[in-house]
């Protein structure tokens, strides 16, 4: 037998590569698929994900874990549901480490990174017309993303990650409106253009009202 022909055939036994159910369940939560507040039994995980009673309790504890998912004695589990309270919270967090490291942002910033910068807040504008949810969803962190790197610290890219994802069903929470999506992409470029003005008030200015999405004041 040839090798190419033990190779195809090797490839056409491997068995189908299973996706994690953390990951899959994340994304039912973090798209709204499964809203805040929605009751998990897990004999509908099973069937959802196609998956075992032990990879769905895996997944339910790794996620109350990071807050996503709260399990209540004697009832189950259900998607966080935040309060006012813990979304302001959430939010002041947010506006502290990431204004705390706009100065880095600032002089680390080259015409190759904010070229890059432009383009990942295009990317955004596109998909906010022709994109999925989760697509816009991921335009969006991957422009955060990339702003947050320019700080050179990738514990704190890692760690503001984890702290957005505490805002359950964050696609639809958070552009409620055409407005609030049209809002979002200006600022984007307005960020852009304030670290190439290496305007650092301005470019915290922004950050915070990004992220607490407050009407911009001109």
């Amino acid at each position: 037998m040839s090798d190419d022909l033990t190779e195809m055939l090797a490839a056409e036994e491997k068995p189908e590569e299973k996706k994690d159910v953390t990951d899959l369940l994340l994304h039912d939560i973090l798209t709204g698929t499964l809203p805040a507040g929605a009751w998990l039994k897990q004999i509908d995980l099973e069937r959802r994900y196609d998956c075992t009673r032990p990879e769905v309790r895996r997944a339910l504890d790794r996620l109350s874990q990071r807050r996503l998912v709260q399990h209540n004695p004697n009832r189950g589990y259900q998607v966080y549901e935040l309060d006012d309270q813990r979304t302001q919270e959430i939010s002041d967090i947010r506006v502290i480490l990431e204004t705390g490291v706009a100065d880095r942002m600032v002089a680390n910033a080259t015409p190759a990174t904010i070229a890059e910068l432009r383009q990942l807040a295009r990317q955004f504008d596109e998909m906010s017309f022709r994109g999925s949810i989760m697509e816009h969803y991921d335009a969006n962190l991957a422009f955060h993303r990339a702003l947050l790197m320019l700080a050179g610290n990738s514990e704190l890219v890692d760690v503001v990650a984890e702290i957005r994802q505490r805002t359950v069903s964050a696609p639809v929470s958070q552009w409620r409106t055409r407005a609030r999506i049209e809002q979002s992409a200006r600022e984007h470029h307005l960020m852009v253009d304030a670290l190439e003005a290496r305007d650092l008030p301005e470019l915290k200015r922004l950050i915070e009202i990004h992220i607490r999405q407050a009407p911009i004041k001109t």
